[in-house]
């Protein structure tokens, strides 16, 4: 199934409605028996407000053109890096995840860039094997700046085991 939602750059009058999407999208996780990761909180308001700033940040709209997910995207090594794609579970499974990457990979392209990469969870279902579906494929080396998210990423409680680079 495909939706009709419209990719645009967030505004920031919207921005906490994506902090409240990212919440709802936890309920995903909590599903799968993984509490801890459904109870992260989500971006502070500031951290969403950066990414609008600098132009990373875009919003997946109903038809209302009110926000249903949205995708933040920072510069790592000279490449694109996905940081956080979510979608509302109302509106899961509708081709809104794959929209918003898409218009991301656009992005990337059109601005040069020589790959667009994200880290995810390695066997959740709606996480890395999804990704491979759009046609990302495990990085077996990580560059210094991946190395960096893979630290952080551990810092924060995630087991870099359970985890993998796209």
């Amino acid at each position: 199934m495909t939706t009709s939602a419209t990719i645009r750059l967030s505004r920031v009058d919207e921005l906490p409605l994506l902090q409240s999407i990212e919440k709802a999208a936890g309920v995903l996780f909590r599903e799968i028996g993984m509490a801890d990761v459904a109870d992260h909180p989500p971006p502070s308001l500031a951290a969403f407000e950066a990414y609008q700033r600098a132009g990373l940040a875009w919003t997946a709209a109903g038809e209302d053109d009110v926000a249903v997910g949205f995708v933040l995207v920072k510069l790592v090594d000279g490449c694109a890096h996905i940081e956080q794609v979510s979608v509302h579970p109302a509106h899961g499974r509708q081709g809104i995840g794959r929209s918003l990457i898409d218009e991301v990979w656009r992005w990337a392209a059109a601005r040069g860039l020589p790959a667009l990469t994200l880290s995810t969870f390695r066997d959740v279902a709606f996480n890395g094997p999804y990704y491979a579906r759009l046609g990302f494929t495990e990085l077996v080396e990580l560059t210094p700046g991946l190395v960096e998210i893979r630290r952080a990423e551990t810092a924060m409680g995630l087991d870099p085991a359970e985890r993998v680079f796209m």
